[in-house]
């Protein structure tokens, strides 16, 4: 098992081995694309990252048999990028856009959003509240998680693990330049890390969410299974 020290130890770099799908990527600071497509009628996104051995393993049967497949050792995945307010948030918002996401654009996603179904969903409760097209609104996802790295801690090499919820969020803002305590929200479910919910600007910057954070998980020794 992982303790504190070693987390608080490890961090402030991201590991370069391990399963791929355990990091959310190569990021600079200054990365983000000067023409990203900015959304409107919102005031931030959270960056929702999903550990996917936990969802697995509390959804059991239900789970979704893609993502939770025994040959994918899926660590975080994207869950979703969802446009919120100060106070609470838009779902299912009116658009002209379609409600289905094509194959040939969700396609394109599966890498980091780990199956049509939740692309889909996704799309229809969040990204119609983003003011963007579909097209767009995958783009900004890609950035977002793009932008954000996922400390060493989590690393499958690392794994099984224990962490205390604010321990987790050390570790996410040792390893992102910017990220403040009070601009992440840990979720737990069971004793176990659920979700790591991440508050950037519509341009993609980290930034303050008190309403997000209020609600984030404050439980010691959160278990951080490993993929099955």
């Amino acid at each position: 098992m992982l303790t504190a020290l070693a987390v608080l130890a490890i961090a402030s770099a991201c590991s370069d081995g391990g399963s791929p799908q355990a990091r959310a990527g190569p990021v600079d600071e200054g990365a983000v694309a000067a023409d990203l497509p900015r959304g409107k009628g919102f005031d931030f996104y959270v960056l929702a990252l999903s550990w996917s051995p936990a969802y697995c393993q509390i959804e059991g049967s239900n789970a979704n048999r893609r993502q939770c497949a025994e040959d994918r050792d899926l660590g975080f995945v994207v869950h979703g990028l969802w446009p919120q307010f100060e106070t609470g948030y838009p779902e299912f918002c009116p658009t002209r856009q379609p409600d289905r996401v094509p194959a040939d654009l969700g396609g394109d996603y599966l890498d980091i959003v780990p199956s049509m179904g939740l692309i889909g969903h996704q799309w229809r409760k969040h990204g119609t509240c983003s003011g963007l097209s579909q097209k767009d609104y995958f783009r900004v996802l890609r950035a977002a998680h793009a932008r954000t790295r996922v400390p060493s801690a989590f690393a499958l090499e690392n794994l099984p693990a224990e962490i205390d919820a604010m321990e987790a969020e050390d570790a996410f803002i040792a390893a992102n330049p910017g990220m403040e305590r009070d601009g992440i929200a840990v979720a737990c479910q069971r004793g176990l890390l659920r979700e790591v919910r991440i508050c950037l600007t519509p341009s993609l910057n980290f930034r303050d969410c008190p309403e997000v954070d209020r609600n984030g998980c404050r439980i010691d020794n959160l278990e951080v299974p490993e993929p099955d």
